[in-house]
Order: C-alpha cells, then sequence, then structure tokens
C-alpha cells in the first residue's frame, strides 16, 4: 500500500490524529468512570472513541514504517520508531477500557456488586479495576508525548533556532 497523500507522506497527518484521540479517548473513560452525568452523556462514544483511536494508531504505525523505509536512518529515527512500535499495545488497552467502562455502567453490574454478598470484595475490587484503567490512561498520554517528543527530535532536531531569519 501507498502511504502518500498529495505527494506527502501520510504518516504524518495521521500522528496528528493520534496525538488527539489518544488523549480524548482517555479522557473520556475518565470522565466515564468519575463523573455520572458525562457518562450518560457520553454512552457509546466512549468506546467508539476508543475503536477510532486503535484504527488511527495502526494505520499511524504501517504509515510509519512505508515512512522509515524512504528516509535515511539516524539514531534519532531509530528511537521514534522503538517507541512508535510499542504504542498499538496501549491503543488496545484503551479500547479495552473504553468498551469496559461502557459495558459496567451500561448492565449495571457495578450497582449491583455493591449491593450484594460481597459487597467488600466488590468494592476493593472496583477500586483496583478503576486505579488499573486510570493508570492506562496516563501511561498511554506519556506514551504518546515521549513518541511525538522523540519524532519532533528526529525531524527537527538541529535544524530549528531561536534566531529570526535575516531578510
Amino acid at each position: 500500500m501507498d502511504y502518500e497523500l498529495n505527494g506527502l507522506p501520510l504518516h504524518i497527518l495521521l500522528v496528528h490524529a493520534v496525538a488527539v484521540f489518544i488523549p480524548l479517548t482517555a479522557l473520556c473513560i475518565l470522565l466515564h468512570m468519575f463523573w455520572p452525568a458525562a457518562r450518560r452523556r457520553l454512552g457509546i462514544v466512549t468506546p467508539g472513541l476508543g475503536l477510532v483511536t486503535l484504527v488511527f494508531v495502526f494505520l499511524a504505525q504501517q504509515a510509519g514504517e512505508w515512512l522509515l523505509l524512504r528516509v535515511g536512518t539516524t539514531p534519532a529515527i531509530t528511537t521514534h520508531a522503538v517507541l512508535g512500535r510499542g504504542l498499538l499495545p496501549w491503543a488496545w488497552a484503551l479500547f479495552g477500557a473504553s468498551v469496559a467502562v461502557w459495558l459496567w455502567h451500561r448492565v449495571g453490574a457495578g450497582a449491583r456488586l455493591r449491593r450484594g454478598a460481597g459487597a467488600v470484595a466488590a468494592r476493593v475490587v472496583g477500586v483496583v479495576v478503576v486505579l488499573g484503567m486510570a493508570a492506562i490512561c496516563a501511561l498511554a498520554v506519556v506514551q504518546v508525548f515521549n513518541i511525538g517528543e522523540s519524532g519532533s527530535r528526529a525531524v527537527w532536531g538541529g535544524s530549528f533556532s531561536n534566531t529570526p531569519v535575516q531578510r
């Protein structure tokens, strides 16, 4: 497949979508978990965003691999590529978390467990799950930041300064 658009690498466009959708999906998961009013309004949007994010990450990685075959390899590009290859598992984790949090509240499992005989155990499990999902959200956003920063260094490192161009 050719990952170009009007003669430009598609990777550059796709990474901007990833940089928007990963934090947006993470935010929606957190809102879904902690804010009932937002949960009611978001509904199926949260897992939908998780799916869109997963698709964009996959496409950005494919386009990045295509681009990597066409540019000279430097240590900065290698670092960026290695970090970028590690994002797909985080995108899957976000997608899984988005579906899980939506289903959990959609079927009312949390409320039923809190009222049952194992209410204390259910609360402990609930806290662990919430902390795990919050960690997934935070770490996915950090990973995107690190990938973006390494990509910026690979492209702009050493070629951009604060000195204005003389005209």
